[in-house]
Order: structure tokens, then C-alpha cells, then sequence
């Protein structure tokens, strides 16, 4: 008997991994934006025409950011950007990670919530990783805020290249980890909005303190070689 003559339905082709959503309507929060890594991603993601809100303990200090950085980039307070921006970066230090996702549980709640915090510590020797209790800080983040959609990306990207107005493109991959593949495929695109970046998916969210813990790696790699280090993924 034939699968057909079975009364069997055809398994659907699979999805084309590459077949990503048009995100370029959404509106993004960078919480921490006034710092190096949030600003620089706020910068990339509005030059590529995207709507940004830098997010800051002091609505004041995020204004004037903005008001730097220019294209249509507005500012706000931390609860404010989080309330108006569909897609929200989690671009703060570590050590105000935990404290600023509890005080934004009730404004993050239904959004897509984007942690890009890597949890290190500093020694004689150079950087080294921190095993949050909770496994990574992405997987903190998704115990702070269970109302929420939480996804890990944009950990590997030198703030230094993304703020640099004369570069044009930025030439790496985004590693993007997250629990529903509609999300990470947003996350994916998003990244893909600015010139020269992929997103990759790269599992769940239970192996977000591989991809945390390699900065420690670029760090020591860009110390050696006076670099800018970041990854591309072979063969994809």
C-alpha cells in the first residue's frame, strides 16, 4: 500500500531556513543605549532605517544621546522605551542586569526581548566568563520576565566599529538563540538589516553561556592582534 493509497497527508516542505520576516516596520529599545554596545547597535539599526529608542536610567542623559546620534533616534527613560518599542536590547552592564529586568518585568511584558549582556569578569590575566546561577545572562532574563519572549543575540560585535561612521559595513554574524522559531527569525532579520551582518540561529536558549563566554576569547583575540575581532560562520 502507498502512502498515498494509506489516507496519509505529505509532509509540507521543510521552511527555508532564509525565509525571514520583514521586520523593518518594528520599532526597537535599546535599554542601556547610552553605553558603548547599545549605542553603537541603536546607531547601526537606525542608519539601516529602523525606528530606535535609546533607553537610560535618566530619560535626560538618553535624550541628548539621541539627539547625537540623529536619525529620527529618540530617547527616554528605561520603562518609557521599553512601553513603546515592539522589539526590546538588553544592552546594560552586567552587574545591573538582574535589578534592571525586575524593575521592567510589567513594561517587557508581551515583547520580544532581545539579551546581549555577556557575563564577565576581569583578573591579571584578562577576561574570563561568570556562570550566572541561572545558567547564562539570556536564561536569567527569561526567569526575571516569564510574561515575555526572550532571545540571545548581538554578543559579539566590537562597539567600537558599530559607533564608526565611516564604516559602511560591518562584516560578521549575529549567533541568535531563543525557544520559538518565530522569534529568533525576527532576531535573525533584524540583524540582517544592517549591511554586512547575518543572523544565524544558533539553538535554544539553554546554550547561551557558550555564546556569552566566547567574548572572552575575542577579547584576548583583539588584545594580541590590536583587532576588532568578530565570527563568520562557515558552510552556511
Amino acid at each position: 500500500m502507498t502512502t498515498q493509497d494509506s489516507g496519509s497527508a505529505p509532509k509540507p516542505p521543510a521552511k527555508d531556513p532564509w525565509d525571514l520576516p520583514d521586520v523593518s516596520g518594528l520599532s526597537v529599545g535599546v535599554l542601556g543605549g547610552t553605553g558603548p554596545q547599545g549605542r553603537g547597535l541603536a546607531y547601526r539599526l537606525a542608519r539601516a532605517g529602523q525606528q530606535v529608542t535609546l533607553g537610560s536610567r535618566d530619560a535626560a542623559r538618553a535624550e541628548q544621546a539621541a539627539a547625537e546620534l540623529g536619525l529620527g533616534v529618540e530617547g527616554a527613560d528605561n520603562a518609557e522605551c521599553a512601553r513603546r518599542s515592539d522589539i526590546v536590547i538588553v544592552a546594560v552592564p552586567w552587574d545591573g542586569h538582574a535589578k534592571t529586568l525586575q524593575s521592567l518585568r510589567e513594561e517587557l511584558a508581551g515583547k520580544l526581548v532581545v539579551d546581549c549582556v555577556n557575563p564577565l569578569g576581569f583578573d591579571k590575566k584578562g577576561a574570563y566568563a561568570l556562570k550566572p546561577e541561572e545558567g547564562s545572562a539570556a536564561e536569567q532574563a527569561a526567569a526575571l520576565l516569564p510574561d515575555s519572549r526572550v532571545t540571545a543575540a548581538f554578543h559579539h560585535l566590537s562597539a567600537v566599529l558599530l559607533q564608526d561612521e565611516s564604516i559602511e559595513e560591518i562584516d560578521t554574524d549575529v549567533l541568535v538563540l531563543g525557544e520559538e522559531r518565530a522569534d529568533t527569525d525576527i532576531v535573525q532579520a533584524l540583524a540582517g538589516r544592517i549591511p554586512g551582518m547575518r543572523g544565524i540561529f544558533a539553538g535554544r536558549l539553554r546554550g547561551a553561556h557558550q555564546v556569552e563566554s566566547l567574548v572572552a576569547n575575542l577579547i584576548s583575540v583583539n588584545r594580541r592582534y590590536k583587532a576588532h575581532a568578530g565570527l563568520r560562520t562557515t558552510d552556511v
